[in-house]
C-alpha cells in the first residue's frame, strides 16, 4: 500500500535522504524513527506528493505519486506534525473543503464532523484529531502520520495511540515519531532512519533482540546491597551489575547483565537461598527501543570515526 523504492532527495548540494526503501502493507502500523534531521519528514513529504524525489519511486496503492498524483492522493491521508488548519473555519467547513479537494462528496464529510465550532477555539489535542479527520476524508486505505502525539498530554496521547491502532486494522499506516517507547507498543514494525539512510527495519522485539549483546535480569532482594552486588559479580557469565536508585527500606534493586546465552537466574536464586536473603523479584527484561536506538547511533558514530581515521592515514610509499 505504501512503498518507497530507493528514494533520494537533494536540496542543492545536500542530500536529505539516500536510497530509502520501505513498505507498509494494509493492516499494518509501521513506526518511522530517527533523530532530528534524519530525513523522516522529507520521506513522508515525498510519499505524500508534496515534492518529487531526486531519484527513486514512491507508490501509494500501486500508483506512482509523480506519474499519477491524483490517483495516489485519493488513496492517501496525510497528517503533518503541524497541519495547516484554517483557524477561522468550522470543523465541518474544513472537512467539506477537504472533501471537495478529494472529490469525494461534501455530505460524507459533514457526517464525519462532530462539532460546528471554529478550529481556532479548539485545544491542541482536539486540533490534532481534526488534522487526523482531515486526512481521513474519503476513507483512504493509506495514512502518513507525522508526530501525531507531539505536544499532547498523557491522556490524549493514550487516546491517539488507541485511535491509530484502530485505524491500522484496515489500513496501511506509517507513523513518524520521536517517542521510542510509545512506538514500541503502537507499531508492528519499526524502520530506523539515520543520516538519510535506513539502518534497520524489523519488529520492535526482534530489533531489540538483534542488538542486545547481553541478557538482562532484574533482581530485588531484602539484604545488604553492597554484599548482594559484590556476590552477584562473582557469578560466571555476569558482565555487569547495576544498582538502581538507593532504597531506604533495606531492599536492594539491581539489573544484572550476563553474556548472551547465559541465564544466571538459577545461580542468583541459589546464592540468595544459601545466604538466607529474601529474594523478592527475579525476572528477565528486554532492551527498550530507547536503548536500542542509542546503541545503533553509537555504533554508527564508531564506524564513521574508524572510517575517517583510516582515510586520514597516508599510504606507505612503495
Amino acid at each position: 500500500m505504501i512503498e518507497a523504492r530507493q528514494l533520494a532527495k537533494r536540496f542543492g548540494g545536500r542530500a536529505a535522504i539516500e536510497d530509502v526503501s520501505l513498505a507498509v502493507a494494509r493492516g499494518e502500523v509501521v513506526g518511522f524513527l530517527g533523530p532530528n534531521g534524519a530525513g523522516k519528514t522529507t520521506t513522508l513529504r515525498i510519499l505524500a506528493g508534496v515534492f518529487p524525489p531526486t531519484s527513486g519511486q514512491a507508490l501509494i496503492d500501486g500508483h506512482d505519486v509523480v506519474r499519477a498524483p491524483l490517483a495516489a492522493r485519493r488513496r492517501l491521508g496525510y497528517a503533518p506534525e503541524r497541519p495547516a488548519l484554517h483557524l477561522e473555519m468550522t470543523v465541518a467547513g474544513l472537512l467539506d473543503f477537504a472533501a471537495g479537494m478529494k472529490d469525494v462528496g461534501a455530505a460524507r464529510a459533514r457526517r464525519a464532523a462532530v462539532a460546528r465550532r471554529r478550529i481556532g477555539a479548539l485545544s491542541k489535542g482536539v486540533r490534532q484529531r481534526v488534522g487526523l479527520a482531515f486526512a481521513l476524508v474519503g476513507d483512504p486505505p493509506a495514512l502518513l502520520l507525522d508526530e501525531p502525539t507531539a505536544g499532547l498530554d498523557p491522556e490524549r496521547r493514550a487516546d491517539m495511540r488507541g485511535l491509530i491502532r484502530a485505524l491500522g486494522a484496515e489500513r496501511a499506516v506509517l507513523v513518524s515519531s520521536h517517542a521510542l517507547a510509545e512506538v514500541g507498543t503502537l507499531c508492528d514494525r519499526v524502520v530506523i532512519l539515520h543520516r538519510g539512510r535506513v539502518l534497520f527495519a524489523d519488529t520492535p522485539a526482534r530489533l531489540a533482540a538483534r542488538l542486545r549483546p547481553t541478557s538482562r535480569i532484574e533482581v530485588e532482594v531484602a539484604a545488604p546491597r553492597g554484599a548482594v552486588r559484590d556476590a552477584m559479580k562473582t557469578i560466571p557469565g555476569v558482565v555487569r551489575v547495576e544498582e538502581r536508585a538507593a532504597s531506604h527500606d533495606g531492599i536492594g534493586r539491581f539489573v544484572v547483565e550476563s553474556a548472551r546465552g547465559h541465564d544466571v537466574r538459577g545461580e542468583i536464586f541459589q546464592m540468595a537461598a544459601q545466604q538466607k536473603w529474601a529474594l523478592l523479584e527475579l525476572r528477565r527484561v528486554g532492551m527498550t527501543l530507547e536503548e536500542v536506538f542509542i546503541r545503533i547511533l553509537a555504533g554508527e558514530e564508531r564506524e564513521a570515526a574508524a572510517t575517517t581515521a583510516a582515510d586520514a592515514v597516508p599510504e606507505e610509499a612503495s
